[in-house]
């Protein structure tokens, strides 16, 4: 048995949906919500309610899982996210539970650049959860991936409705100068699961990436060509656009931004091209051949529809938040 954290997420439905074409038995760890999970249709998975931090709930979705995919994650786009609860503390809650119920292999999806040291909070608790796992009992494997793009992304798909958002012009933090290594989702999902069929990835840390360097510029110039929705982008001191996403936050609580994203955007994030051709015997798909779901979809309709249904929430009680998964 299989457990996959952060199942109904953009990574974790195509994950559990290409761990059930190969015949693997999956349960995923849904959040509890008030909402319906986002679940692959058409997959038979098994789903334990529980939160990163009850021991008990960890201990019963547990019960004869000899393997964990770790994917669940805090969402970027969250201001007042709690990177250390969920990433750190939750992640080693999870190992304490494995450990305890004889989970024999772990895989862990983190971030390029991740570091307990690191002065940026997101890419800190990710390196404090790599810390745990390295110290755990089990047999694990961490990939580090660069930004993943696909259907239903919170990267492109998101960048498409911020240009949305904006009228006539778009701002890029500093002059969009850095450098972005964008993966194709199911290239990803490729990784993940032959990690669980070669047992020679336990043990390792891999950095992934795409086939291809690109500045933040670049990219937002093909989404916008791609999306049809011409803007002048407008370099921003990044300072500035802090303030900017907390205004546009208090008309739009759900913008798919916050300044979790400034923090990312600071550096580079890049790394080798040859990983995964080299470990993995895959070419991985550039941004340029994999983009055209961005095509063909009115995303200030999108964007309005969206509004609209946040309004009705606010009005509505009893409202809850979106499940946490995997970016």
């Amino acid at each position: 048995m299989i457990l996959v954290t952060g199942g109904a997420g953009f990574i974790g439905q195509r994950l559990i949906a290409r761990l059930s074409e190969e015949g693997a038995s999956i349960r995923t760890l849904l959040r509890p919500s008030n909402e319906t999970p986002r679940l692959p249709r058409g997959v038979s998975v098994q789903a334990a309610i529980s939160s990163l931090t009850d021991t008990r709930g960890l201990r019963a979705a547990l019960v004869g899982v000899d393997t964990v995919f770790h994917l669940a994650a805090v969402e970027w786009n969250d201001p007042a996210a709690d990177f250390r609860a969920t990433e750190s503390e939750g992640t080693r809650s999870l190992l304490g539970a494995a450990e305890d119920a004889g989970v024999k292999r772990f895989i862990f999806l983190s971030h390029l650049d991740a570091d307990r040291a690191a002065a940026y909070p997101m890419l800190k608790a990710k390196g404090i959860a790599e810390e745990f796992i390295r110290q755990s009992r089990m047999d694990y494997t961490i990939l580090r991936s660069s930004l993943v793009f696909g259907p239903g992304d919170h990267f492109t798909s998101g960048l498409a409705r911020l240009i949305a958002f904006f009228p006539r012009v778009f701002p890029l933090p500093a002059d969009g100068e850095t450098m972005l290594q964008p993966l194709w989702v199911e290239d990803l999902v490729t990784c993940l699961s032959w990690c669980l069929q070669d047992q020679s990835t336990a043990g390792q840390t891999y950095e992934l990436g795409g086939p291809e360097h690109l500045t933040l510029r670049q990219i937002t110039e093909i989404v916008l060509q791609k999306t049809g929705q011409p803007r002048q982008l407008v370099p921003m001191r990044p300072s500035h656009l802090r303030v900017l996403l907390r205004l546009a936050h208090v008309l739009w609580p759900q913008m798919p931004a916050s300044n979790y994203w400034l923090d990312y955007l600071a550096a580079d994030r890049i790394t080798s091209f040859d990983t995964i051709p080299r470990v993995f015997h895959l070419l991985p798909a550039r941004f340029s051949q994999k983009n055209a779901y961005l095509a063909g979809v009115e995303w200030k309709a999108e964007l309005k529809k969206e509004m609209e249904a946040l309004r009705l929430r606010m009005l509505l009680p009893n409202s809850s938040d979106s499940e946490v998964a995997a970016d």
